[in-house]
């Protein structure tokens, strides 16, 4: 019966693949017969190199005297002082060169924070298992269900928290799947930047109903993957950070919701983007309700537990952006702020402290993502859809006051820059729909 079962499996494969591929056959049959195939038969060959583009991508050297490229099937050096190109040899890649310091249309500007990095590959919607101490000695890993505490690899674990189960829907030290999937949580362990402290991660699921997903059904035998998994207007998972101290080996719960429930309207219903201030002391959370039109980024202050908002986004009519560019400066104590209030993306200096400096960018245009800060110069670029149409991307030289915004390059052309280390030039590639691009060297000084 089993043998008589599996040969009609494969007959019944066999003739699939034969009416398909018969099937295959006669529509290839009539796109030959329709009109114009045989010119673009003779063309196609042909489309390849039928514009020669002017494109470059520039390698700057560090000490920003040169760049090399790769052009015509030949590398090229080309030197600031003399401003002339010198062929030192065959193109490793005649397409083009290596990339350098530039930034394409639309680039953003910095998203983080100064969370741990991952020493492996992250699936979708999950997050790191494990996090290694700054100093490399400890190591913070999420097992059945708890967070665990051990050697640099793994041994020696110690059990940090107790009650996380499958059965309570309870787990420390990972995310639920909402917080992956949707916010883009990749990490739920922190460490300190000193390594004196770790913030993790607590989800209670039992407001979340299971989902159940059917695997490997062309297999022998399925399996299914069950994941607590909100639909629209159903119960989200109850989120908590704690903080643990290595020192006194003690946890403390921060009170990300201000003492107040969890709720739709409460801010601090999603808490994510954590990340530690440079000096240790507090950590950076974005907190918003539900709907999302409200986002505190917020420091939290693990001796006290209490929150306190850095910047407010508020949008009572729609949404706000729920993870806007950060760029902090040198100092560590201000950053640059991405946000569209005005109802147009510009980025603002701001202070830890909370205290917005000043508005940076003021057009009324969507500033598209920082490509540079000078600090030494005060000056920072950045890319502008401000050119003839929202489509073409301009590069920008404005003070980190806010004065002395210049436009930098033609607004009849879609721009693609490449900034010297020294940000005194930039090498630009200018095109549009219906001209091939044009690689030249432009002084960001100018202006």
């Amino acid at each position: 019966m089993r043998r008589a079962l599996s040969r009609s499996l494969v007959l019944s494969v066999l003739s699939f693949s034969a009416v398909n591929g018969q099937r295959n056959a006669q529509a290839s049959d009539r796109l030959q017969a329709m009109p114009g195939y045989a010119r673009y038969t003779e063309m196609a060959p042909k489309l390849q190199s039928a514009v020669k583009s002017g494109a470059i991508q520039a390698q700057w050297a560090d000490d920003s005297r040169s760049f090399t490229y790769a052009f015509g099937g030949k590398q090229w050096r080309f030197d600031i002082a003399t401003m002339k190109a010198t062929e030192t040899g065959d193109a490793a890649n005649p397409g083009g060169g290596r990339g350098g310091r530039g930034f394409a249309p639309g680039g953003g500007g910095g998203r983080g924070g100064r969370g741990n990095v991952c020493p492996v590959q992250v699936e979708r919607g999950r997050q790191c298992p494990f996090a290694p101490s700054p100093d490399g000695k400890l190591r913070a890993e999420y097992k059945d269900n708890n967070l665990w505490l051990g050697g640099p690899n793994g041994e020696n674990l110690v059990q940090l928290t107790t009650d996380g189960s499958r059965e309570k829907r309870i787990k420390y030290g990972t995310s639920s799947w909402v917080y992956g999937e949707e916010l883009g949580q990749t990490s739920a362990m922190w460490w300190s930047p000193d390594g004196s402290k770790l913030a993790y991660y607590r989800f209670d699921e039992t407001p979340v109903k299971d989902y159940y997903l059917q695997l490997n059904q062309t297999e022998l035998y399925d399996s299914l993957d069950v994941e607590a998994y909100p639909k629209s207007g159903t119960g989200n998972p109850l989120v908590d950070v704690f903080v643990y101290d290595v020192a006194t080996k003690k946890s403390t719960r921060l009170d990300v919701r201000d003492g107040r429930p969890q709720a739709n309207e409460t801010v601090g219903y999603y808490a994510y983007g954590v990340s530690w201030t440079a000096d240790s002391k507090e950590l950076l959370i974005h907190r918003a309700n539900r709907r999302q039109n409200i986002m505190d980024y917020s420091a939290c202050d693990p001796a006290t537990a209490k929150c306190r908002t850095v910047v407010r986004e508020e949008w009572p009519t729609g949404w706000v952006d729920n993870s806007p560019g950060i760029r902090w400066l040198t100092d560590n104590k201000r950053f640059v702020w991405e946000s569209e209030r005005t109802g147009f993306n510009n980025y603002y200096l701001y202070d830890l402290s909370g205290k917005q400096i000043n508005q940076i960018t003021k057009g009324q245009f969507e500033a598209a993502g920082i490509v540079a800060i000078d600090e030494a110069a005060n000056t920072m670029f950045y890319l502008a859809r401000d050119g003839e149409n929202f489509m073409k991307t301009q590069l920008h030289r404005v003070k980190l006051d806010g004065s002395g915004d210049v436009r930098l390059t033609d607004p009849a052309f879609l721009h693609t820059a490449n900034l010297s280390p020294d940000r005194r030039y930039f090498v630009d590639v200018a095109q549009t729909h219906d001209q091939a691009p044009v690689s030249r060297l432009v002084d960001a000084t100018n202006g």
